[in-house]
């Protein structure tokens, strides 16, 4: 009987363990980025990036986009693309409980425009819930959906078989510069500045 009831209290443990150290079913805000290049069938700017996966990422990880494979999660084909071309980060307001995205222009040579707003070298704005950004030839339709976890996020590509201005009739406003270090769309934090390595 003492060794039933033993081994009856390690399994009761054990499961206890099991379930505490289980996720829960928390939500996980999704950044669902539609991605169009005129040349991306010739060229493969895109190949290296895994189109339709789900990709779970830790809310600490800062995402980098460019051509270094060294520094960027997400790595364009192009040379014509800086080392780092922009960087989204995620933060959670002060009035809020779910978490937010800012993004930050890293490239020297080439402006970032965000819907009608146009990024200098190291600006940032927030990210809005849908937005249009845009360098060069390169189109990305960016739509925020909403999770409960603040420890965890996703990230999923989508690629567009045409040109995302005029699928979505987006409107060809001339693009307002951004050039004050801190907008008032601006989240106000401080954060390293990331230089972008040795332009080519």
């Amino acid at each position: 009987m003492k060794n039933r009831d033993r081994k009856s209290r390690r399994g009761s443990a054990a499961i206890m363990s099991s379930f505490e150290d289980a996720d829960t079913d928390e939500t996980l805000t999704c950044l669902r980025v539609t991605a169009y290049h005129p040349g991306q069938m010739q060229t493969g700017v895109f190949q290296s990036i895994r189109f339709h996966n789900r990709e779970k990422r830790p809310s600490c990880e800062v995402l980098r986009f460019g051509r270094n494979s060294n520094v960027c999660q997400y790595i364009f084909q192009d040379k014509q693309v800086s080392r780092v071309q922009f960087s989204l980060q995620l933060f959670k307001k002060f009035d809020s409980s779910v978490l937010s995205f800012e993004i930050k222009n890293m490239s020297k040579k080439t402006s970032l425009i965000v819907d009608n707003k146009e990024l200098g070298y190291l600006n940032k704005i927030d990210l809005p819930y849908k937005c249009m950004v845009r360098f060069g030839d390169y189109q990305f339709l960016i739509e925020k959906e909403e999770g409960e976890s603040l420890e965890f996020f996703e990230v999923l590509f989508m690629m567009s078989p045409r040109s995302l201005l005029q699928e979505h009739n987006w409107p060809a406003h001339p693009p307002v510069p951004e050039y004050s270090s801190v907008s008032s769309c601006s989240t106000g934090s401080t954060s390293p500045i990331e230089m972008d390595e040795n332009e080519a």
